[in-house]
């Protein structure tokens, strides 16, 4: 179906706030077909904003991962002898941020700076994301200069304090500019930067590390890996868009379509103006909605079993008898096969719309992963046993968080929900650490079968949340049947109060409603607002 955006329409109901003159843009109807945007303009409009928005934020997350990892390869190429400290004080430098043995400092500096993540809506985008960028590549960099341990570690801690005021809010940034169906691979894309990096940060920083130059190899590094994040700041300040209106890329017939979806996402045709306040009703709506606090508690059982994965890794690799370098090689596969199921599933999960059953079917193969490495002592079926675990949590954490944009009906509510996430989940891996006591290696009976628990009691929650949504979507459907009983036939829009005080909005599909569309889908052209005609839980 097609309709012209040359004269393109929205037909909407208008929030009390706003003039009519405000929301003059309507949806032509095309007699004989539904009403919706031009698929081609949108296509081009979607990969418009793949290659520019997309590709910047994956190349910062990259960044992260090598800026945070490179601490290690820094003490192996002499860093402690060279500063006059030994394993007591580089521990610390390893609490301090997370790497292998210490994520509870990681997960204690996290909590202080999670709710920076409701900051990408206060701040515009391109300023936030420069700032933190560039505040993580000074302090990345100026471990090169550091002249005693003391320096490393204020390094380290504006090193976290920056990517914790980042990483965890760039998808609720996405969902400002991809629709539902779209956002869970575009965050997959994103996240997968991690398990990816993790798959050559070592080959990288050793290759760095050799090199035969008159700057300590250390030093070098830490400069080699630092400058290309201070050049990615300057470009996100002058690159990343703020919103869909505000990109100088996009034609005048993307920017209509892009109004389009604008409105059946927030019910204004003006995407900058959902940026620069919060809601307060809003925000305590949030609190009352069951997967608030359900989906939280998801990312708390896979952050437990992730952290372990640096822990016990290692310790099956030296049990193999691999050389240091040969296991560090073996490592990469697999982080890699984890980034490979992870753009799969976040894909699979936006074509489907059916996430909860993506989400429980990793969250099972990671706990048979576990289990193996609990009960098994054969070190290729434990290394198999890796494969699973890496490829269930990782995947599982990416659709978590998409999980959680997709059924939060307005950004206030997004904002609320990821803030709540990261607050919560980030407190995973002070349990899951503890659960692996050196004097229990290399197996770690104890500590795989936790983690085994923790992802089947994902599953567990997830199978309950999918309920509870699928429970939500008969109940609107009966409802918005019964009103278009009430209204007759070919009603154009269907009204809801939305928690901001205004009207919900939505383009109705004559007999769409009525033709009984199923518990998981919802009208085409429908809300994505809570309250909005059409509007439906993803599954």
């Amino acid at each position: 179906m097609m309709i012209s955006t040359d004269a393109l329409e929205i037909s909407l109901v208008s929030d009390p706030r706003r003039s009519e003159e405000d929301l003059a843009t309507r949806v032509v109807e095309d007699e004989e077909e539904m009403y919706g945007i031009d698929p081609v303009l949108e296509r081009r409009l979607r990969r418009k904003l793949d290659r520019r928005l997309i590709t910047l934020v994956f190349a910062a997350y990259l960044f992260a991962f090598l800026d945070r990892s490179n601490i290690g390869n820094a003490q192996t190429a002499g860093m402690g002898n060279d500063l006059g400290f030994g394993d007591e004080k580089y521990q610390w430098l390893l609490t301090i941020f997370y790497i292998p043995y210490s994520r509870q400092m990681l997960a204690q500096v996290h909590f202080l700076f999670e709710w920076f993540a409701i900051m990408w809506k206060l701040v515009p985008p391109h300023i936030w994301a420069g700032v933190t960028v560039l505040t993580w590549g000074l302090a990345s960099t100026l471990q090169a200069v550091a002249t005693n341990w003391e320096g490393l570690m204020v390094c380290r801690w504006f090193l976290a304090m920056a990517e914790a005021g980042f990483g965890p809010g760039v998808p609720y940034l996405l969902s400002f500019f991809y629709r539902r169906h779209e956002l869970g691979f575009r965050c997959g894309i994103f996240l997968s930067a991690a398990p990816l990096a993790t798959t050559f940060a070592g080959a990288l920083a050793y290759g760095i590390t050799s090199a035969h130059t008159p700057l300590t190899n250390w030093r070098l590094l830490f400069l080699v890996e630092g400058i290309p994040t201070l050049l990615l700041a300057i470009a996100l300040y002058f690159l990343l868009p703020d919103s869909p209106a505000s990109v100088s890329f996009l034609t005048p017939a993307e920017k209509r379509v892009a109004s389009a979806r604008a409105i059946l996402q927030s019910g204004t045709p003006d995407s900058s103006s959902r940026l620069g306040a919060l809601s307060l009703s809003e925000a305590l709506a949030a609190f009352r909605s069951p997967q608030t606090w359900i989906q939280p508690l998801m990312y708390f059982s896979c952050n437990v079993s992730f952290a372990s994965l640096p822990v016990f890794l290692p310790a099956i690799l030296a049990g193999m008898g691999y050389s240091s370098v040969n296991a560090q090689g073996l490592t990469a596969p697999p982080y890699f096969f984890a980034f490979v199921v992870c753009l799969v599933t976040t894909y699979l999960a936006d074509r489907t719309q059916q996430r909860g059953l993506v989400i429980i079917t990793l969250s099972l193969v990671a706990g048979v992963g576990y289990l193996l490495l609990a009960v098994e002592h054969s070190l290729p079926i434990r290394y198999f046993g890796v494969f699973l675990a890496a490829g269930g949590v990782f995947p599982a954490i990416a659709n978590i968080l998409s999980w959680v944009l997709n059924n939060q009906g307005t950004d206030t509510k997004r904002g609320v929900a990821i803030a709540m996430l990261n607050i919560i989940g980030q407190c995973g891996p002070l349990l899951g650490t503890r659960m692996f006591p050196v004097g229990e290696g290399p197996y770690y009976t104890k500590g795989m079968a936790v983690c085994a628990g923790f992802m089947f009691f994902n599953a567990l929650l997830a199978v309950c949340l999918r309920a509870w949504f699928v429970r939500e979507n008969k109940r609107l459907v009966r409802e918005e049947r019964e009103c278009d009983g009430s209204k007759g036939k070919g009603a154009v829009a269907g009204e809801g109060e939305m928690e901001g005080g205004g009207k919900g909005l939505s383009v109705v599909v004559e007999g769409a409603v009525a033709g009984g569309k199923g518990e998981g889908e919802g009208v085409i052209g429908a809300s994505e607002m809570e309250g909005g005609w059409g509007y439906r839980y993803v599954l």
